[in-house]
């Protein structure tokens, strides 16, 4: 454990390594320069987080442990479904026809809006919005974040992101191999075959936008309407697509016909 992160990040940036060990040798560097290293015992359970995908390991292990709880001061509709180990802090609101299968995890002041899916080990941080036809699946998602019509799968998502309606985090390749993640120049398996987006705080996406597997979102970052975004982006940055469409006069004419058709057809079930 250190308490230095100034010192610890300044060590990251100096070192120099092919290998897979850049906070090993940045925990070295502190040493040569001084630092101590304790050691503490622990005997109880214990998860290394190197990776943002190793939060899920954590996650499940808490979530299996822990006993199912519903804040008094949470507001849950009677159409609305819980079922398994959820549990709900306070203040949160569950609205019509949403369902939250556990094991999973709902943060203070947070809403479960109408028709939202929320399951299988996911964990939704406070004051989030997860709004109406929403699905979130396996998923670490942080504090503040609004979603809507959205759906979010074995994702890792930081604090204060907002997607808008019709964003599709992808979670699995065509090939159904390990999704893999680049990390500097190169490409780490996350040893899952099922694994969403990374996203950090404060980006955004636009209507319809499309992430595909394993990609990265750097903070502050907006992806936008209709873009599908098959490769990392930075930190600060914007993505768009260019329009494609062509505006011409209209030589259709239709009639009633058809629907007249139609309704007739409906008429008769």
């Amino acid at each position: 454990m250190h308490t230095d992160i100034k010192r610890l990040l300044k060590c990251v940036e100096s070192v120099q390594t092919s290998r897979d060990d850049v906070y090993e040798c940045a925990l070295d560097c502190m040493v040569r320069e001084g630092d101590k290293i304790k050691i503490v015992p622990y005997r109880d359970y214990w998860a290394a987080i190197k990776y943002p995908w190793h939060i899920f390991t954590a996650v499940r292990y808490f979530l299996d442990r822990s006993k199912p709880s519903i804040s008094p001061s949470a507001r849950i509709s009677s159409k609305a479904t819980i079922e398994g180990k959820v549990v709900i802090e306070d203040n949160v609101r569950v609205l019509e026809n949403a369902v939250i299968r556990g094991p999973a995890y709902i943060g203070a002041g947070s809403i479960i809006g109408n028709n939202a899916l929320v399951r299988d080990y996911s964990h939704i941080g406070a004051n989030c919005v997860v709004g109406y036809c929403t699905e979130v699946k396996n998923s670490y998602i942080g504090d503040r974040c609004w979603f809507h019509s959205n759906y979010v799968g074995d994702s890792v998502i930081a604090d204060d992101c907002s997607f808008g309606a019709g964003t599709v985090l992808a979670n699995f390749r065509f090939d159904e191999k390990n999704v893999k993640v680049g990390v500097g120049d190169g490409m780490i398996d996350t040893g899952l075959d099922k694994f969403g987006a990374i996203i950090g705080t404060g980006s955004k996406t636009g209507i319809n936008a499309s992430i595909l597997p394993g990609i990265k979102i750097g903070p502050n970052s907006f992806v936008g309407p209709h873009v599908c975004l098959t490769k990392d982006l930075g930190p600060n940055k914007l993505a768009i697509a260019e329009p494609r469409y062509r505006v011409m006069d209209k030589d259709i004419d239709l009639g009633d016909e058809k629907k007249r058709e139609l309704m007739k057809k409906l008429e008769t079930l």
